[in-house]
């Protein structure tokens, strides 16, 4: 495995990151190369400044996606099957994760809908089904990368690998430019030289392919084109590859043709090969953002210009089905990303990797990869401005850096992550991120502080949590800070009474007197939130916001909250999802109020949409159901249900044994020993179809 392969994963992401947000702004088809530069000038820098950028399906599909391998059991192959079910558990119909244009217009609802309607993958992406136009469209390599992070160096394992992912939705020209992406980024461990990437690239598509000779005819171009100037490029691009020569939306082909000019004419750099991606307009954030990871896994850390590199701030904000996972730490991501790499070669997983990845129901920050902050912010730019450091941490390892910038008595600020976000973080509606808490009452935070004070008196540090909803802070102990030693401070997380957490940090308060400005440094080695959780959601205290209830992610079905109630109605299968996904063993606890029909269940251990455990009223009876893209009925008793009365339903999952109570009273209990699931969040379904009320749902970590 490559000496930097981690960090080169890490840059990848990042780079994809901000190829995406560079380009989003003027995707639309409308933004031409003239308006872009009428409009914009010569891009140097982001054309737009998010508050939190809501990331599109060029995120969303990496991330998710690739959890299919999660979902390979070990007597198995990897096939295009599993990347299938990734898409039914982790998608939310009609919202997020990717374009839901309409079935025969866009690619992916195309293929989700042939999914949902049992047609497996490939053939629910083949030509065969939907026809050449629909195949061939651009979603074929936009959600790829990561299928050539995982492949350091192995160009045939990321086009093989790519090309069983983009069959769910995509065939011939749509499929090379899978096999293309991920092949450029499986080489782009191994070379600094952009020639050999592409050249890596062209080599596992077929050689009479379309995409083979778009590709083609812009190298010979660029080779004869003594300016160097990529407009001229572009327009040779337009008259012979233009979208007027290939139906549907957003074809591959003229896209892929941008691609090669930006790599071309980027020389190798990062920042101008995302520039060039983004001003030749077409479908710029998808374009922008796959050269973005192969140009920064080429260049690693070094290649990844301050200027686009702030503002991403190891911050992505997905909209998959899972509440918790949408708050995406980058250097997590990065490792678990890595660790795929080191399992599929064969080799043993570095120990930095495994803490994390072995313990992701908590937060583990540390600082060590370099450039790397986690997400952290302050509320005081001017006087407690953070940066990454290298060599300050415990043993010379990395560190958050917190300056202390001539603070004096009442100048109080914060220094934070945020495990919660509301639709106030966001400046638009970019495909409706739903989310919930990763951080909870009755969890421990910890951090491991040094001061270098160079000027002042005492600094003061405690640790707190803020209120979502109240915006109230919860504190725990003032540490007046020692100098020159590392200082560890913890605090367990008080009841918020059902308010989601949406800060986790430390307040800094200065004691000296104005004259006397405190000026320094306040290193962090290590940032944990450890432990087991409690919390109680109260729909009283709970919004509608991204067209759904805060905490919750909700699929399928119609949701209203109704005073201290949620209404729920459908007439097909429906989720709400709340909690950790790495949550294991816990209870969980509402009123259910069945109002039409009685197929009301409380859900536990929800790994996705299509792969959970319910408990509760099937009809006249009480059931443990297990469903697994397909349900099961583990356990049942006769139980005479009655409409519009309040039932408090329990259940727990203790290992494999998952057990239901109702009132108190002790019905159902069965170990599940077949292939169960080991973790996931919780929520209520209805089943096929009904009407159902839910009070106060609440839930406790064991």
């Amino acid at each position: 495995m490559q000496k930097r392969y981690l960090e080169k994963v890490y840059s990848g992401i990042v780079g994809k990151a901000m190829g995406v947000i560079l380009g989003a702004p003027v995707e639309p088809t409308i933004w031409t190369y003239e308006k872009i530069y009428e409009t914009y000038g010569e891009i140097q820098g982001y054309v737009k400044q998010f508050k939190n950028f809501a990331a599109d399906d060029d995120l969303n599909g990496p991330i998710f996606f690739l959890k299919a391998l999660s979902l390979v059991k070990k007597d198995q192959d990897f096939e295009s099957q599993h990347v299938g079910k990734a898409w039914l558990n982790y998608a939310r119909e009609g919202i997020g994760m990717f374009w839901w244009g309409g079935y025969g217009t866009s690619t992916e609802h195309t293929a989700f809908l042939n999914l949902k309607k049992g047609l497996n993958a490939p053939q629910s992406g083949s030509e065969e089904v939907n026809g050449t136009i629909i195949a061939e469209q651009i979603g074929g390599q936009i959600f790829i990368d990561t299928w050539g992070l995982i492949a350091p160096g192995d160009i045939d394992k990321a086009a093989d690998y790519a090309e069983k992912a983009a069959r769910v939705s995509h065939d011939k020209n749509g499929v090379y430019g899978a096999r293309f992406v991920a092949a450029c980024i499986a080489k782009a461990f191994d070379t600094q030289e952009i020639r050999e990437v592409i050249e890596a690239g062209l080599s596992v598509i077929p050689d009479d392919s379309e995409y083979k000779r778009v590709c083609d005819a812009v190298i010979h171009f660029y080779e004869a084109d003594k300016s160097k100037d990529f407009r001229k490029a572009l327009a040779f691009l337009h008259d012979e590859f233009g979208y007027d020569k290939y139906p549907g939306v957003c074809h591959i082909i003229p896209n892929s043709g941008v691609m090669m000019v930006a790599m071309l004419y980027g020389e190798g750099k990062l920042d101008r090969t995302i520039e060039v991606a983004t001003m030749c307009g077409w479908d710029t954030d998808c374009n922008a953002g796959n050269v973005g990871t192969i140009l920064g896994v080429m260049n690693g850390f070094e290649g990844l210009e301050k200027r686009y590199f702030d503002q991403i701030n190891d911050v992505i904000i997905a909209s998959s089905a899972i509440g918790s996972e949408n708050i995406i730490d980058i250097p997590t991501l990065a490792k678990e990303v890595a660790r795929y790499g080191y399992e599929l070669s064969g080799q043993a997983v570095p120990d930095d990797i495994l803490e994390v990845t072995d313990h992701l129901r908590e937060l583990h920050f540390d600082f060590n990869l370099k450039g790397t902050t986690h997400g952290f912010r302050t509320t005081d730019s001017l006087r407690y401005p953070v940066r990454p450091v290298e060599g300050k941490g415990v043993d010379g390892s990395g560190a958050l850096a917190i300056l202390l910038d001539r603070v004096y008595r009442g100048n109080v600020g914060r220094v934070y992550y945020k495990p919660f976000y509301r639709r106030e973080d966001f400046d638009d509606e970019r495909y409706q991120p739903a989310f919930s808490p990763k951080v909870y009452s009755g969890q421990t935070l910890s951090t491991r502080l040094y001061l270098d004070k160079w000027n002042g008196d005492d600094i003061g540090v405690t640790p707190y949590v803020r209120c979502s909803h109240s915006k109230a802070l919860l504190k725990g102990k003032m540490v007046t800070m020692p100098m020159d030693q590392w200082t560890e401070i913890s605090f367990e997380i008080p009841d918020t009474e059902g308010q989601p957490i949406d800060e986790v940090g430390i307040e800094i308060e200065s004691f000296t007197r104005e004259r006397f400005k405190v000026l320094g440094n306040l290193y962090m080695d290590r940032f944990d939130v450890t432990g087991k959780g409690y919390h109680r959601i109260d729909f009283d205290k709970e919004k509608t916001e991204f067209k759904t209830t805060t905490q919750f992610t909700e699929n399928a079905g119609a949701f209203s909250i109704e005073g201290d109630s949620l209404h729920m109605i459908t007439n097909e299968d429906a989720i709400a999802i709340t909690g950790n996904y790495y949550m294991k063993d816990l209870i969980c606890q509402a009123t259910l109020i069945p109002q039409y029909q009685k197929n009301d269940y409380l859900a536990i251990r929800v790994e996705g949409i299509k792969r959970h455990y319910l408990a509760g009223f099937s009809g006249d009876k009480v059931v443990i159901i297990k469903n697994d893209f397909g349900l099961k009925c583990l356990a049942e008793m006769p139980y005479p249900c009655q409409i519009g009365k309040a039932y408090d339903v329990k259940v727990s999952v203790i290992g494999q044994k998952i057990s239901l109570m109702i009132d108190n009273e002790h019905l159902l209990e069965v170990v599940d020993e077949d292939d169960p699931i080991t973790h996931g969040g919780v929520g209520y379904s209805v089943l096929d179809n009904g009407r159902l009320k839910i009070k106060e749902l609440q839930f406790k970590e064991l």
